[in-house]
């Protein structure tokens, strides 16, 4: 019998793109989305069934799992994907908007995996992914709140890793650096600003010209995640991370190697003003 994923957050980008990877190497996929009327990439197939998910809405969680499981009698692996950048300055970003990162990124993404739990420890087995970010290891300027809900996820499933070995269900964590997807169009979108906090217009203007400047310098491609993720979920190891990116590897491995001061001092010497 072909194994399943259970992925969210699949209408678009890296969840998109899992989706068609797995379906391709003999995958049943589950694709749930927010707006499935809204994609014409993924169709209802014998091996594909496309639902209606939005992680906020907890109580839906339930029922959708079942859905898939009639469709194909299993899960064998999910794939924490759901979820969106909350950027700007931390001043000019309001509760309600801190709220609802977390509400998405880690209270959504928990709730999710709470509800598969049960079906994994009764066939022994399951496989546990979630995407985090780069800025979940290192962080940078004006992601603070997308940045903490990253940070809570690396340290909710590194914790949750160590319960789930006792009933042989293996959880990994995938960092992608610069991705090339419209990720980038949609936080800029959504950038949380105030025109009176003037205090910040030199420095929001010097982290415009920073970031341009690293979106320029090159990135993963969605595919590229994909084939990692499928690699996560079938080298039967007990590797917790899967850094994506040349772009982050040497930020973590200078973090990892070193001092806390002399990596603070590297980030500094890119995002604080100089004199």
């Amino acid at each position: 019998m072909n194994k399943t994923i259970f992925i969210t957050g699949a209408s678009s980008g890296i969840g998109q793109a899992t989706a068609l990877y797995f379906a391709n190497e003999g995958w049943n996929v589950v694709a749930t989305m927010r707006n499935p009327e809204k994609q014409n990439i993924l169709q209802n197939t014998d091996h594909v069934l496309v639902l209606p998910l939005d992680v906020e809405n907890t109580k839906d969680i339930q029922n959708i799992i079942d859905k898939a499981i009639i469709k194909f009698g299993t899960i064998d692996a999910l794939l924490n994907n759901a979820g969106f950048g909350q950027h700007g300055l931390f001043e000019a970003t309001t509760a309600e908007q801190i709220q609802r990162q977390f509400a998405v990124n880690f209270f959504g993404t928990l709730e999710v995996t709470r509800a598969l739990l049960p079906y994994f420890r009764k066939q022994k087995s399951g496989c546990i992914i979630t995407i985090t970010s780069g800025v979940g290891r290192v962080t940078v300027p004006l992601v603070s709140t997308y940045a903490a809900s990253k940070f809570a996820l690396e340290g909710f499933f590194e914790s949750l890793s160590f319960e789930l070995a006792s009933q042989n269900i293996k959880v990994k964590i995938i960092e992608p650096g610069n991705i090339a997807t419209n990720f980038e169009q949609t936080t800029k979108a959504n950038f949380a600003s105030d025109g009176s906090l003037t205090d910040y217009s030199a420095y929001l203007q010097d982290m415009d010209e920073v970031f341009k400047s690293i979106y320029s310098g090159g990135s993963s491609s969605t595919k590229d995640v994909a084939a990692e993720i499928f690699k996560a979920a079938t080298d039967d190891t007990a590797i917790l991370r899967y850094v994506i990116g040349s772009d982050l590897q040497p930020l973590i491995d200078i973090r990892n190697g070193g001092t806390d001061e002399a990596y603070m001092n590297v980030l500094r010497n890119t995002f604080v003003p100089k004199g």
